[in-house]
């Protein structure tokens, strides 16, 4: 009977997402405060209309939601491969296509190394969450084995060549 299959595995940078949800609020309480508070008078110099003051309000939403965008990292995987997010577009991996799963101490994430020698940083486990990370990697190369082990096995060859 086979074994089965390790859980999946989903993993998101908590405090990296802690980090950018705070710096959105702040970027965005700070520039309501100016936009709001911008005299609506003429100073001699600069004349600020009530539009000149929603666009620094509307600025700072725009700033804030690409705060939090840079939140947005996630890894998802199961028996069947590999999905991850990073800040900007995603890739699906299956795990034939994925030669080894990397978290080494001279990076701040993990990577994937690609059977065509690339590798491929996973942003969603960063070594700032400390032992969640290191459970996230272990989940995903017991994923990763459990697929290799998985595969057939290939044909024999027709002659040795070191013979």
């Amino acid at each position: 009977m086979p074994s089965p299959a390790p859980p999946a595995v989903s993993a998101v940078p908590r405090r990296w997402r802690l980090a950018c949800a705070v710096a959105a609020a702040v970027v965005v309480a700070v520039l309501a405060y100016v936009g709001l508070t911008l005299p609506a008078s003429d100073s001699g110099v600069v004349f600020y209309t009530t539009a000149d003051r929603w666009a620094v309000v509307g600025l700072g939403v725009v700033l804030g939601a690409g705060l939090l965008a840079l939140g947005r990292p996630r890894v998802d995987a199961d028996a069947d491969g590999i999905r991850v997010r990073n800040v900007l577009g995603e890739r699906t991996l299956p795990w034939t296509a994925v030669r080894a799963v990397r978290f080494d101490e001279r990076f701040r994430w993990a990577t994937l190394r690609l059977t065509n020698d690339d590798e491929f940083a996973v942003l969603a486990i960063q070594a700032a969450d400390g032992e969640r990370a290191a459970v996230a990697v272990e989940g995903l190369r017991a994923l990763h084995a459990a697929a290799l082990a998985a595969q057939p096995a290939p044909p024999p060859l027709l002659h040795d060549p070191w013979e």
